[in-house]
Order: structure tokens, then C-alpha cells, then sequence
């Protein structure tokens, strides 16, 4: 009995040193996700590293192309096009880029929430979205004053399914309390991992904001 009670004692000794915490285990191996990484991940953020290149065009007047490996940008209009890298903005592609960084914006709006610096994304909310009037999740994500960028100081109420997909949003310039726009995110399509939105609609209204000639190419 002696020699059985003190075998069982050390092989519970044993185990119980080589055994972590559930807990602590599960914290290293499964991280907590904040809410922008679970939205940004439901639209394929995952996938991002594997992209060399992105081509659109934003409501059927400015053309695209971004290499976000090497941060070139080409603009392509009926007028002109303008080549640039980000990191050395003149004065000549100053304009376009103002532009490129607002049509990426409503392209990239998931990714945006965990590339942009500076900003602070409230917890999350369940109310009533503005168009559809369904009961959804929301967030606010605000610019800081001093975020830089081209509009500092704006806000976003963003509305966003179960399944974290944007639905709606609305946008609030220099946060003030009214939406200066609101809109829809429809015609989810999945662009080699990518799942973007490509119509934007108002309600009560034909104006619906289009991204079109989606291609995502990848390494």
C-alpha cells in the first residue's frame, strides 16, 4: 500500500508541474482579438500579406493602382496619368493623393481600422442602424486632432452584423453630433480573399457610391 500511495503521489507531483493553467495557455496560443482585428479579419485581413497589388475605380471617374509593397501609386484619368511613391509627395501629386487616401477609404474601411494611428475605437454598442433600421453592433472610430492625414478630427459610426461585416456607416465631420453622410455597404464580393464591398447607397435616394474594376492580385 506504502509503495502504491507514494508512486501515485509523485506521478501527481509530476504532471502537476508539467500542467499550465488553462487559462495562461490559452491566452498565449489564442489571444484576446479587439473588435477592429475581428471586423478586418472578417473581411479577409488575413490574406493581406499576400497581395501585391490592387486596381479599382472609384465611382466610375478615378482609376487605380496600388502596390502597397513598395507604397506606388498610379492614378488614371480621362486627363492625365500620375505616377508617385507615397513616401515623396510633391506638389504635383499632392491633390491626387488626397484623393487616392479617401477612395482607399471607402474601399479598405476594415483594414483601415487597424493600419490608422491615432485613433480611438469605442466599445462595442447594439442599436438601431440608420438605414435599415435593423438591430446591429456599433462602433465609433475617431481621428484625433493631431492624427495628421487630410481630415483630422472626423468620426465614423460604424455598423457591423454578427458576423462583423460593415453594413452601414456614418460619417461625422470634426465629430460633430450630426452624420454629414450615411450610407450602405452592399455587393460584398470576395477578390482572392478580399471580401469588399463594392455599393455604397443613401436611403430614399438613386446616389449610390460605386467601386468598381476590383482586381486583387496576389504575389
Amino acid at each position: 500500500m506504502k509503495i502504491l500511495f507514494y508512486t501515485t503521489l509523485a506521478f501527481t507531483l509530476i504532471t502537476g508541474c508539467k500542467e499550465k493553467p488553462k487559462s495562461e495557455t490559452n491566452s498565449k496560443t489564442h489571444p484576446t482579438l479587439s473588435i477592429a482585428e475581428k471586423i478586418a479579419n472578417a473581411h479577409g485581413f488575413k490574406n493581406w500579406q499576400y497581395i501585391s497589388k490592387i486596381q479599382f475605380t472609384f465611382n466610375k471617374k478615378r482609376n487605380w493602382v496600388w502596390q502597397p509593397k513598395n507604397d506606388s501609386i498610379s492614378l488614371i484619368t480621362e486627363k492625365d496619368t500620375i505616377n508617385y511613391f507615397r513616401k515623396n509627395i510633391d506638389s504635383l501629386s499632392f491633390r491626387a493623393d488626397e484623393n487616392f487616401i479617401n477612395d482607399k477609404f471607402w474601399l479598405l474601411i476594415p483594414f483601415q481600422l487597424v493600419w490608422d494611428k491615432n485613433t480611438t475605437i469605442s466599445q462595442p454598442l447594439i442599436e438601431k442602424a440608420p438605414i435599415s433600421q435593423v438591430i446591429m453592433n456599433k462602433i465609433v472610430l475617431t481621428y484625433s486632432n493631431d492624427s495628421g492625414g487630410y481630415t483630422p478630427g472626423d468620426a465614423y459610426d460604424i455598423y457591423y452584423n454578427d458576423d462583423f461585416l460593415i453594413k452601414e456607416w456614418a460619417f461625422r465631420k470634426g465629430n460633430q453630433p450630426e452624420p454629414s453622410l450615411t450610407n450602405t455597404f452592399e455587393n460584398y464580393k470576395n477578390y482572392n480573399g478580399l471580401l469588399l464591398a463594392s455599393d455604397h447607397k443613401m436611403l430614399d435616394s438613386d446616389w449610390n457610391l460605386t467601386l468598381s474594376n476590383i482586381k486583387v492580385i496576389l504575389n
